[in-house]
């Protein structure tokens, strides 16, 4: 009703002259209808973050909707007394719990070639790292525990995983919380990292294969001929169709073996993930 939106507004003025009072930096905008307000927020190393806030109808009696480029689920203490200025605490108490895991990504960002995501987020907790030539790993940092050991994949032919992979599991106990987790990596797989300083970034963006392409839609080659007089890299994608035309490929379970579309010599085996059987 236009008495309920009335209402609405003049409680939304209220509440934004507290958050303009208590910071003239804060309200980043507001629509017209006086519903979604974007509130701006920095934390502790300087990362600028925007709360979005939705109101509902019954305002401040229902608490908002709240939305924000996190790792982890936005959870509001809200009752009908709460203000926005509150809210917008609440949200700083969260972005000052995650700042040691951005920290810890933005060292990797910095200090690396991130082949994926292209353009992370900050709700983003993975980052496949270019090693060398078709070889990365990806790591999985946890959001609440973000120097401890994370996830790690490598990925790449076989001749050179399998060391690193060894590496990983001998020297696992080496891991130590109060490095950074880059720092860690470096130690366990006893490797220095490509660097923006030392390598361009084209040196591990090689065109795939089969579609002569480096990113198809969001993926990368994340396949590799293991050769090692080959080694050439393919997207999965095109090379499951590549080898389920082929009369002498074969399947079991989720592995599908053929001859490598680039060199025709050996035999290459493709994981399927994320895809229907």
């Amino acid at each position: 009703s236009q008495l309920c939106v009335t209402l609405l507004c003049e409680w939304v003025l209220i509440d934004c002259v507290c958050i303009v009072c208590a910071s003239i930096f804060r309200l980043l905008s507001i629509d017209t209808e006086f519903q979604t307000l974007r509130l701006k927020a920095e934390d502790s190393s300087g990362r600028q973050h925007v709360l979005t806030v939705k109101l509902k109808s019954k305002h401040p009696a229902e608490a908002p909707e709240c939305s924000a480029d996190l790792p982890i689920p936005l959870v509001i203490t809200w009752t009908p007394q709460s203000t926005l200025d509150q809210l917008h605490s609440q949200f700083l108490l969260l972005l000052e719990s995650l700042t040691e895991f951005w920290d810890v990504l933005d060292e990797i960002d910095s200090k690396t070639w991130i082949l994926e995501p292209e353009k992370p987020s900050r709700s983003d907790t993975t980052r496949r790292i270019a090693i060398g030539n078709n070889v990365s790993i990806k790591v999985q940092v946890d959001p609440r525990h973000p120097k401890m050991l994370p996830e790690c994949c490598l990925l790449g032919a076989e001749h050179v995983v399998t060391p690193l992979r060894n590496k990983l599991n001998a020297n696992m106990q080496l891991w130590n919380p109060d490095s950074s987790v880059l720092h860690n990596l470096r130690d366990v797989l006893e490797i220095e990292f490509p660097s923006p300083a030392t390598h361009e970034k084209s040196s591990f963006s090689v065109e795939c294969g089969i579609c002569y392409s480096y990113r198809l839609e969001a993926a990368i080659p994340d396949q590799v001929c293991n050769d090692p007089r080959c080694g050439q890299p393919f997207h999965q994608a095109c090379l499951y169709e590549w080898l389920r035309a082929l009369p002498s490929s074969r399947q079991s379970f989720s592995i599908v073996f053929g001859e490598c579309p680039y060199c025709s010599k050996v035999r290459v085996h493709l994981a399927l993930t994320d895809r229907r059987q």
